[in-house]
Formats: structure tokens, sequence, C-alpha cells
């Protein structure tokens, strides 16, 4: 099944050919195509925000992958949250997220986080008339805050954060260990479940 990711984000369209390269044909976002502004208050609101746009755009007959993630730091109330990429401001890049983030933290030694993704998935209706099939997920992945930026891979905060029991941060991580323990791969995981339970695709596909 062909499905087109609602994201112009090339870190997160490798990882998601990655993580559901066995299910779906991962298509990137058609070019040209403007994302909506993210006007929702939480990850489930702005990534159904992101799939319907698409889906509509797209004629309502293609299958539209959407997510909305970001990280929630213990010491800051949740922040920078559903604000994750623009935390700097708008046009700030993942540079300068992590330095305005990393000069919040200083001297504070509660440096508890966790990454949140929520997916929505939208499939054309099976039948003229019928609305289209909304399939939902979410992954979460704990871990702390470090000093100082840390590896080359990844995107996002991914050099400043060491899940939980780690020694590294996930940009020192190979794509395969990134994975495992990453808001993604647990979105992506659960996701697949939720597909097969409700009988949108064969086990073990």
């Amino acid at each position: 099944m062909q499905v087109v990711l609602a994201s112009g984000n090339a870190g997160k369209a490798r990882e998601f050919e990655r993580l559901l390269g066995g299910v779906f044909e991962v298509q990137p976002l058609p070019e040209g195509m403007v994302m909506p502004e993210e006007t929702g208050t939480t990850f489930r609101e702005n990534a159904l925000i992101k799939a319907q746009a698409v889906f509509t755009a797209l004629g309502g007959d293609s299958a539209v992958l959407a997510d909305d993630s970001g990280l929630e730091v213990d010491a800051l109330g949740g922040e920078p949250g559903v604000h994750s990429a623009r935390f700097a401001g708008d046009g700030a890049g993942d540079v300068e997220n992590v330095a305005k983030l990393l000069a919040l933290l200083e001297g504070e030694t509660r440096r508890a986080a966790r990454f949140v993704c929520w997916l929505c998935l939208l499939l054309p209706a099976q039948r003229p008339g019928a609305e289209p099939t909304l399939v939902e997920a979410v992954g979460e992945a704990d871990g702390v805050i470090e000093a100082a930026p840390r590896g080359d891979d990844g995107f996002g905060y991914d050099p400043v954060f060491r899940p939980v029991g780690w020694r590294s941060t996930l940009a020192e991580a190979s794509p395969a260990d990134k994975d495992s323990v990453s808001h993604r791969g647990a979105a992506a995981r659960r996701l697949h479940a939720v597909l097969e339970e409700r009988g949108l695709i064969s086990h073990g596909s």
C-alpha cells in the first residue's frame, strides 16, 4: 500500500521508511504542496490537521500518514511540547532549538524528558459515500537531557536526548538502535498492531 507522508521533514521521511517500509511504500509530500498551519494545542490535534489537509488536497484517493511529535521536559512544565520544531522562533533550525533548550536548563538538575509521537493514518473510503478510515497510534520514549550535544546522526533534539538506561544520545546511535527505543518506533509498532487488529492488513505484513 502506498502512503503519502504529510511532512516536508526529510529526517522523518527516512525514519518512517525504515519503520513502515514492510507495510507501506512511503511517498514524500508532493512538490509544491504547502502544509497547513499547526494551530492545535495537542500532538493529536496537529497530526489530524496535517493528515486531513493533505488527504483533502490529494482528492481523498491516497492514503496519508501524518505525525506530530515533540519533546516534553519536566523542568520546563512540558515545554517545548507542540512547539518543539519552532521553539527558538519561526524559521529556527535544530541547532537554534537545542541551544535555547540547553540555555533554559543551565544549572538545572532535573533533566527528565520524553519524546512523544502521535500518528494519524487516513485511508480512502472503501465505497462511494463512505467516510475515510482513521487509524491512530501514539508512542513515547523516556530519557534525560544532556548538558551538551553529542553525535552527528539523527535530527531535532536527538543530540541532547539520552534514553533511559543508555550511555549514548540518540544522535550517537545506529538507526536500528534508535528505532528500537524511539517515540516514532513505538508509535509505528503500535500503528502496525492496530492495523492488524482491525483487519486492515494481514497478520505478519
